[in-house]
């Protein structure tokens, strides 16, 4: 694996995206996917630039995080469990899978103990996959304000992992309906929302073509993750 080459490939593509949607590159951040890779390559990575890290699992991001470089920045962008609301609110500037009331104010609760303001983004299963979680839109709608009353969480905007496809294009309507929902989401709200994350390393194009603020890539700059025992 040659991770600057991967960076500069990654960076390459997000903003030939840009162009092509007429966008400033410097309005797409690169959130680097770490799952299963060693503090090593995340100090590597680092090194070489990369400042937004994102892990799917709190324990992972518990042995993890103290290993690398405190300069940088984590996201968690897995699914969380309320009984590791505590451990996410210390390690993480952002939870971008907030897929519940319950966990939105489980995490506020965490919060007000730690004294801090949590920035989340609220998860949402745009096609109701049974195998993935999220909000459903409407239900999101119905939640929203409440969620916007809890003192210590912030939101920021909204976040979707799209149904699998070899061809990128096919999930172009996903991501465009979320950021259709965003706009409904600032009107409810009467406050704009600033990020989107969605688009992952086969999609992150067209994310970025229907308006991606924030891209999670892993396979493209980590090449594929180990498998089996070791991951």
């Amino acid at each position: 694996m040659d991770l600057a080459t991967n960076i500069q490939a990654v960076r390459e593509r997000i903003a030939a995206a840009c162009d092509r949607a007429g966008r400033d590159p410097s309005t797409v951040t690169l959130l680097a996917v770490t799952k299963t890779q060693p503090p090593e390559v995340v100090n590597e990575a680092a090194r070489l630039g990369l400042t937004l890290f994102g892990e799917n699992k709190v324990q992972e991001a518990k042995a993890k995080i103290p290993l690398c470089s405190n300069r940088l920045r984590w996201h968690m962008i897995g699914h969380l469990q309320s009984n590791k609301a505590r451990d996410a609110v210390h390690l993480f500037e952002m939870i971008q899978s907030v897929d519940s009331l319950a966990l939105a104010q489980e995490l506020n609760k965490r919060a007000e103990q730690a004294g801090k303001t949590m920035p989340i983004l609220l998860e949402v299963n745009i096609v109701g996959e049974a195998s993935k979680f999220g909000y459903a839109p409407e239900a999101l709608l119905r939640d929203l304000l409440e969620i916007n009353r809890l003192p210590r969480l912030e939101i920021h905007g909204l976040m979707t992992i799209p149904p699998w496809s070899p061809v990128p294009e096919r999930v172009r309507p996903v991501f465009r309906r979320l950021r259709e929902l965003k706009a409904q989401c600032e009107e409810v709200l009467g406050a704009p929302l600033p990020q989107l994350s969605m688009g992952m390393t086969g999609d992150f194009e067209v994310a970025i073509e229907e308006g991606a603020t924030l891209v999670r890539v892993g396979t493209a700059l980590f090449g594929e993750r180990p498998k089996g025992p070791a991951a």
